[in-house]
């Protein structure tokens, strides 16, 4: 029998490239077509290409791998390495997650981003407890109301059923008189489709990705917070990389981080416009939905402020400094 040595070597280089790759699920609640997701997408293509293929990351969009709330977990248990979540969705685990959903605290990308590095040094020491890390944050874009009739008041949403995603949503919802109801971003259509939603408070991008114009004609530009998606990795699956491709790691998910927010700023005004083309009208808060919307945000900072404690006034503290 004779043997080919070129099929032989060839054979072995691929059983030892196989043996050298390391493979990563990244779970994500978002559309394949939404920046988040492209931006991800674009960090797992960065990673590849910096670990010259060692480490490959399979990005699952649509919470078709888990549902939203589930990835955290899937992501401390280990059933997936990494994973992007919605902070403030964790709020009642930890107060501090929820820090970028207080209504008005933030209200800028120039004063999320102050908040965001002000947020970042306990985010990473709680996530370490867990055994997680923080790759990456990214703002969405600042949050509006939208609804199917003008609002002027906080009175207009007396009764509203309201879509609440996150336990400050919920309690916004409670505190403007509305009525508020959970439902994730991928059942967000069909909730608005068959009336269980009437009104919610989302960014543009939400509005555009779900097709709200079909159903909700009003969107109103409050600029009320802007929440943040983080990408985190299973500490355990991080440090079993070598040095190199942990390097290459966290290169792109700085590069994800800067690009991220860049993108989503120059997506705030496009999805405006797309959302103004497809027959929605984009209006300014009046001076007494303003007011209202002020009184309800500083509530909300007060109750924060006491089941957050000393570690939450710290992060306020460093973020007004």
């Amino acid at each position: 029998m004779r043997l080919h040595l070129p099929l032989i070597a060839a054979a072995l280089f691929l059983a030892a490239t196989a043996q050298a790759q390391t493979k990563w699920d990244l779970p994500t609640a978002y559309p394949a077509s939404n920046f988040h997701t492209e931006n991800v997408t674009q960090f797992a293509s960065d990673v590849d290409k910096a670990s010259g293929g060692k480490l490959k990351i399979t990005v699952h969009p649509n919470a078709s791998l888990f549902k939203a709330p589930e990835i955290k977990r899937a992501v401390q248990g280990g059933q997936a390495q990494a994973g992007e979540i919605l902070l403030v969705n964790y709020q009642n685990e930890w107060q501090i997650f929820g820090a970028d959903g207080l209504p008005f605290l933030a209200d800028s990308y120039d004063e999320s981003l102050k908040l965001y590095k002000a947020q970042r040094p306990v985010l990473e020491k709680k996530l370490a407890e867990q055994g997680l890390m923080l790759l990456y944050a990214v703002a969405w874009p600042p949050q509006g109301i939208f609804s199917k009739k003008p609002i002027n008041s906080a009175a207009d949403l007396k009764g509203v059923k309201w879509r609440a995603y996150s336990p400050a949503t919920s309690r916004l919802a409670e505190l403007l008189g509305a009525q508020p109801v959970t439902v994730q971003a991928a059942e967000l259509s069909q909730a608005m489709a068959t009336g269980v939603v009437e009104s919610y408070m989302s960014s543009g991008s939400t509005g555009y990705d779900t097709k709200t114009y079909e159903h909700l004609k009003f969107f109103t530009d409050t600029q009320a917070w802007l929440p943040k998606n983080a990408v985190l990795v299973n500490k355990a699956a991080f440090d079993a990389l070598d040095k190199p491709t942990q390097a290459a790691v966290l290169k792109a998910a700085a590069d994800a981080e800067t690009r991220g927010w860049a993108t989503s700023k120059a997506k705030n005004n496009e999805y405006l416009e797309l959302l103004k083309k497809n027959g929605m009208t984009i209006a300014q808060p009046s001076s007494q939905l303003k007011a209202d919307m002020q009184k309800v945000g500083q509530t909300m900072l007060d109750e924060w402020l006491q089941k957050a404690g000393p570690e939450g006034q710290a992060v306020v503290n460093a973020y007004r400094k």
